[in-house]
């Protein structure tokens, strides 16, 4: 099985993903950029301002659709350079903290299995479990406090 996903690099928040049996296709792709952009964002057409979109060099993230897509939402494709996984790091931890902590942790017998449990283990990973660049905080207690600092500096 193949999952994709996106991730906030300020707030380590999982923003969306795709699985599937097969390869993620450039389809996959672009409907995962357009369900992260809606999740931190709302509906909207584009972006307020441009964001970078960073990816590894997979044929479903260079492709011409893919990247059209991306800046049609008013996103950057960038794409990090060959046979250089620490350049991706926070991809690889994130990859490396969903087996870790929950796919070896479960009982998931098979692919359909570990597609059904994809949801919770998301959930639990942006509003519970700690992260030491985050001060030991979830994405969700981090968004949460940086909101009421901003609240207070609006005062």
């Amino acid at each position: 099985m193949r999952v994709a996903f996106a991730l906030d690099c300020c707030d380590r928040e999982a923003l969306g993903y795709v699985a599937t049996t097969e390869g993620i296709k450039s389809e996959d792709v672009c409907d995962l950029m357009l369900s992260a952009v809606e999740h931190r964002f709302g509906p909207v057409n584009r972006v307020p301002h441009t964001i970078e979109w960073v990816t590894d060099n997979g044929s479903c993230y260079v492709a011409g659709p893919t990247q059209s897509f991306a800046r049609e939402l008013g996103l950057e494709p960038r794409t990090t350079p060959l046979e250089s996984p620490q350049s991706n790091g926070m991809a690889e931890a994130f990859v490396r903290t969903i087996k870790r902590d929950y796919a070896r942790v479960s009982s998931c017998p098979d692919a359909r299995s570990v597609m059904a449990a994809l949801p919770d283990w998301f959930a639990h990973y942006n509003q519970l479990h700690p992260h030491r660049a985050l001060g030991y905080r979830s994405p969700r207690d981090f968004i949460a406090a940086r909101q009421s600092q901003e609240a207070m500096s609006a005062l």
